[in-house]
């Protein structure tokens, strides 16, 4: 497989991102940072004011670290516009999914997004698990459809694992994987497997943290202290939970478990109960740890 970076033959101006969340906010601000014009879209208003409001910070940041300057962020800021309505994305070269991590969710949105997009429009996913063959099949445009999985937080991780479905033109694949260049990541290219790579390494990892715990071999703090400091992990796998959100982490886990039928990948019954009492991490406010202090709080 040819591995050049000039394959592509869209000439990318205008990006579409759908989903104000954590993740979209971080898409949308590495593209209007990198000079892409930028469509970002959500369900309500008050969520998309939000979202601006987050990359503005998320670029302050930036600014503090010497990474972008007072007018690169004035300007890419002003790249950034925001709607409700997918009419918005008719002049979209590139439109990227970044939803909860809900296959009927994706499903729903995606279909009802064609009808919006330029026939030679490219679309991308950005799940983290579902199967992108089964995402392209709902769409108009399975040859112009793949995976494009942004890792968490986006302006600062390097990495944007490439999913080919089965149907996905060798022109997307170049395309895309050069639009990645332009925005500063490294591509890796995975197969369209449950989870591609990183999950599938990561969460049942974080899973087995999970087992740990509930088994009381350790507790949150002596887990994360041992992998932080034993295996030297910048952060312990519960806290790494907390961050991507337990919700998310149990998803991903329900794909593995699911789709390679084999019972190493269970979630953990603790993992489970945690979600169903709506303590899904940091966005919640409490998870593994406790967020209501200053100080991160252990709840075991």
């Amino acid at each position: 497989m040819s591995d050049s970076t000039d394959g592509g033959n869209l000439d990318i101006t205008c990006i579409g991102v759908i989903g104000a969340g954590q993740m979209g906010c971080g898409i949308a601000h590495v593209c209007a940072a990198a000079g892409f014009e930028v469509k970002l879209s959500d369900v309500s208003e008050d969520r998309l004011a939000k979202a601006v409001q987050t990359i503005g910070h998320n670029m302050d940041r930036q600014i503090k670290h010497g990474k972008l300057t007072e007018a690169d962020k004035t300007a890419a800021l002003a790249r950034i516009a925001t709607g409700t309505d997918y009419a918005q994305f008719s002049g979209c070269d590139v439109v990227i999914e970044s939803a909860t991590e809900n296959e009927e969710v994706k499903r729903k949105i995606l279909k009802s997004l064609c009808p919006a997009l330029k026939s030679e429009a490219i679309l991308c996913t950005n799940t983290s698990s579902i199967s992108v063959t089964r995402l392209a099949a709902v769409t108009d445009r399975p040859g112009r459809f793949m995976g494009m999985h942004f890792m968490n937080p986006v302006p600062v991780m390097k990495l944007v694992e490439l999913i080919r479905g089965i149907a996905t033109d060798e022109d997307t694949y170049q395309t895309i994987r050069e639009l990645t260049l332009k925005l500063g990541k490294t591509p890796a290219m995975a197969e369209d497997f449950p989870a591609f790579i990183v999950n599938r390494i990561l969460l049942p990892m974080i899973n087995e943290a999970v087992y740990t715990l509930y088994e009381g071999v350790g507790s949150v703090s002596s887990i994360d202290t041992a992998m932080k400091l034993g295996a030297n992990h910048p952060m312990g796998p519960l806290e790494l939970a907390d961050f991507i959100g337990l919700d998310t982490c149990l998803a991903v886990m329900q794909v593995l478990y699911e789709g390679l039928a084999d019972s190493k990948y269970r979630p953990c019954p603790l993992l489970v109960k945690y979600v169903e009492a709506g303590w899904l991490g940091r966005k919640s406010g409490r998870g593994f740890y406790d967020y209501s202090a200053d100080e991160p709080v252990p709840t075991r």
